[in-house]
């Protein structure tokens, strides 16, 4: 049975049934009135039922289930059994684990419940230490908690509370494998929760086999995008990219921005260049380890930064308020990636600002992300780089130059065709490599041929004599060939002319530059 509600912002968390400890909590960090993810998930998980929740990012989806769990294994009042934990929450990335153990921190400091974390790219030794004193709660990214189940250093076989967060992420990056492996070690009886941005429906379909009896709540409609994002669109040819970027850091009003490339290797160069330009600078990404991207973060955070370079694996633990900014130097190839990257600015109701560079080759990417969010980026043109080329309706529709696609009214090419368009060497036009214009070439030539005409050969015959007579001619470097032979071909021409350099002669006399000799080697 599949209950849907509708999530409806209360008065005040005082509203909903939480225990004082963690009411008090609440109001230190001054969280006096739920978001609505937060509303419409906390009375039915304290209800004990399972749920599938969609919201935006920056929405507190992490208060929507930490509150419930924090009160309910508080409430049981038992001591942590060593290496068997009685709640798990699975996130993608090692920020994103830092992020939710922070505010199970801040939320659950009142209580009795002790948790941990456990990821990647560290040392084992102190998360299997935690695990022998026992811990309530478990943060953790699937691959190192498979890890030390195999090793025997974890069991879930006392689970009571399982949270699978930013699902969908999950399945982008490949780890629905790992979290296959995880929930069949799970009892049957145990409180589900899967919480995510965008709700796509491979992830729709995992809950519906996963869940029982769930209630869902949707407060966004899938991939749509932040109100209070103000988003624009900037053509710019590739190169000028960095020039435009520099150009809008130059205003001092962006004070905090985050700027997301779409490969590793590309966030590195950049963000190590904005420093060589001396700009406050960084960058984090999958190839940095953890701890160098926790003090990024920190210093971002902190306000020490102010630019921050990021490739999406590692934007879902960026969860920093007072991003005034976000440029997507890259467009991403999956649309609900831009969803995901807009959502770092105009975080608890705050307003922020998104733009985006593309240049003609990223525009198919640009079309399918406005299909998704269900309207059109509006352009801004009010800058020195506007290309009209990557902006051009025609040159984007219909292919780019030198890819052999029509440019203007469809079907098959309209280029012109000089004499001899019907044969096999002619109709070459100025779009041609200048190469294949060569002295010589005639109608039984294949202009633009690695190999030319063989020795020997006449137009539209095959080599009178076989391999050996052109050996022979090849070697001797004899008039051997036709009209029709292209001069300078790979293989060495048949024919020099008195002004032929040495080297050239060289070559063309070299056994290995002739037709039937052995395969030259390319360098």
């Amino acid at each position: 049975m599949l209950e849907s509600i509708e999530a409806v912002v209360s008065k005040k968390f005082s509203d909903l049934p939480i225990i004082p400890e963690i009411q008090s909590a609440l109001e230190v960090l001054q969280y006096v009135t739920p978001t609505p993810i937060q509303a419409g998930s906390i009375p039915p998980l304290l209800e004990g039922k399972d749920l599938l929740g969609c919201a935006q990012t920056g929405t507190g989806k992490t208060a929507a289930f930490a509150i419930p769990i924090l009160q309910k294994i508080h409430q049981n009042g038992k001591h942590a059994a060593p290496y068997q934990p009685v709640g798990l929450i699975i996130a993608p990335t090692r920020e994103l684990v830092v992020q939710i153990s922070e505010n199970i921190s801040a939320i659950g400091k009142r209580t009795k419940v002790r948790h941990m974390t456990i990821y990647g790219g560290v040392g084992q030794r102190p998360q299997v230490a935690a695990l022998a004193k026992g811990v309530h709660l478990v943060v953790a990214t699937p691959g190192r908690l498979l890890d030390l189940i195999d090793q025997n250093y974890c069991s879930l076989s006392k689970l009571q509370f399982f949270v699978l967060d930013e699902a969908d992420r999950m399945l982008d990056m490949g780890f629905m494998p790992d979290v296959q492996k995880i929930v069949k070690l799970l009892p049957s009886k145990r409180q589900s929760v899967f919480l995510s941005a965008t709700m796509p429906a491979p992830i729709q379909k995992l809950a519906s086999t996963l869940l029982h009896e769930h209630v869902t709540v949707m407060v966004t409609p899938p991939a749509r995008t932040a109100d209070r994002v103000k988003q624009s669109v900037m053509y710019v040819d590739k190169s000028s990219k960095r020039k435009l970027l520099d150009r809008l850091l130059s205003d001092a009003t962006r004070t905090r921005v985050l700027v997301f490339m779409r490969t590793k290797h590309g966030a590195d160069r950049l963000y190590k260049s904005l420093i060589d330009a001396g700009m406050s600078a960084e960058g984090i990404h999958g190839g940095r380890s953890q701890n160098a991207r926790q003090r990024v973060l920190n210093a971002f955070r902190d306000g020490k930064v102010r630019v921050l370079v990021a490739t999406d694996v590692a934007a879902r633990g960026i969860d920093i308020d007072d991003i005034s900014h976000v440029i997507n130097y890259d467009v991403p190839v999956e649309a609900e990636a831009y969803v995901h990257r807009i959502g770092r600015t105009a975080r608890a109701g705050a307003s922020g600002e998104s733009i985006t560079f593309c240049d003609a080759e990223e525009y198919k990417y640009l079309q399918e992300i406005e299909k998704t969010i269900g309207m059109t980026i509006p352009v801004d043109r009010d800058h020195p780089f506007h290309s009209s080329d990557a902006e051009d309706h025609e040159l984007r529709s219909y292919g780019e130059m030198g890819k052999g696609k029509s440019f203007r009214g469809g079907g098959k090419s309209k280029r012109p065709r000089g004499p001899g368009a019907g044969h096999r060497g002619g109709g070459r036009d100025r779009f041609e490599s200048r190469n294949d214009a060569r002295p010589g070439a005639g109608p039984g030539t294949r202009p633009g041929s690695k190999f030319g005409s063989r020795p020997g050969s006449s137009p539209g015959a095959k080599s009178g004599s076989g391999k050996s007579s052109r050996r022979k001619s090849a070697w001797k470097g004899n008039s051997g060939s036709s009209s029709g032979a292209a001069s300078g071909s790979s293989f060495g021409s048949a024919s020099k002319g008195r002004g032929s350099s040495n080297r050239n002669s060289k070559k063309a006399n070299s056994p290995r530059s002739n037709f039937g000799g052995p395969k030259s080697k390319r360098r």
